[in-house]
């Protein structure tokens, strides 16, 4: 489904400030499967997740997505195959226009739009009954503005317009991270039954080890832009967050963010 072969990226490159971010990095992730990534400050997480995206092109390497080639595609030519929530809850939504409308807008992803009418009786009907299985009230507040929305509540929709149109992949950027540790289980509670139901591919950063071992098939460590750790089924289910401490032991970047989080 996702292979990642020999990704390279430099930030400044040929400058005093030159930075290599991505290692000759390689991954690859089967149909279905949800991974979960962790690693410390500089790690290459984020610039994994961009290079994925669009949001960066690598210096090197391929990425083939679903039996594509789009290591150099524009993001926005990418956007009908991938979805992706940010670690910000104001980052996936547009907070002047309304739940319904942003619903509208995730509704034509990948697809060609003219000039029609943006919200149709038809459409509020499918949109209460998604948004009715979140159990967050907001099915009869269509026509509120986004920006009314708490983190928790905005995030919950944010994760339902980047699965609305099923993606071919899903990135998580530490979706959870702004979110108090109530909402986090409760977006992480989410996350799982929306990946589960419709079999989604998924990629997700995290800074939680215990979130990396309770979600998903996969968990990949990385250090230095590349994976220093890959392991899923009975061996991922029986390590413990002290397993990991030991296995980043005399890695430099740990933090307490990922230690304590």
């Amino acid at each position: 489904m996702l292979e990642i072969e020999g990704l390279v990226k430099f930030f400044g490159r040929g400058t005093v400030n030159e930075v290599q971010a991505l290692s000759g990095l390689g991954l690859g992730v089967a149909e279905g499967e949800f991974v979960s990534i962790i690693g410390g400050n500089g790690a290459g997480k984020s610039t994994l997740m961009a290079c994925v995206s669009g949001a960066h092109q690598p210096d090197a390497g391929r990425i083939v997505l679903a039996g594509r080639d789009i290591t150099f595609k524009p993001e926005h030519k990418r956007a009908g195959l991938i979805g992706r929530v940010f670690q910000d809850p104001l980052s996936g939504t547009c907070a002047s226009m309304t739940i319904e409308e942003n619903l509208s807008l995730a509704a034509l992803r990948g697809r060609r739009r003219g000039l029609a009418r943006g919200v149709r009786r038809q459409d509020r009907a499918v949109y209460r009954d998604l948004l009715a299985a979140l159990d967050l009230g907001l099915e009869d507040r269509l026509a509120d503005q986004v920006g009314l929305l708490s983190g928790g509540q905005r995030q919950s929709l944010t994760l339902l317009m980047a699965t609305l149109v099923r993606p071919t992949l899903l990135l998580l950027d530490e979706h959870t991270a702004a979110l108090d540790p109530k909402t986090a289980r409760l977006t992480m509670h989410l996350t799982r039954e929306l990946v589960e139901k419709s079999r989604l591919t998924t990629l997700m950063i995290t800074h939680n080890m215990q979130q990396a071992l309770t979600y998903g098939h996969r968990l990949v460590m990385m250090d230095q832009g590349r994976v220093i750790l890959d392991v899923g089924g009975a061996e991922k289910a029986s390590l413990t967050v002290p397993d990991l401490l030991k296995k980043f032991s005399g890695y430099e970047n740990i933090t307490d963010r990922l230690v304590l989080a």
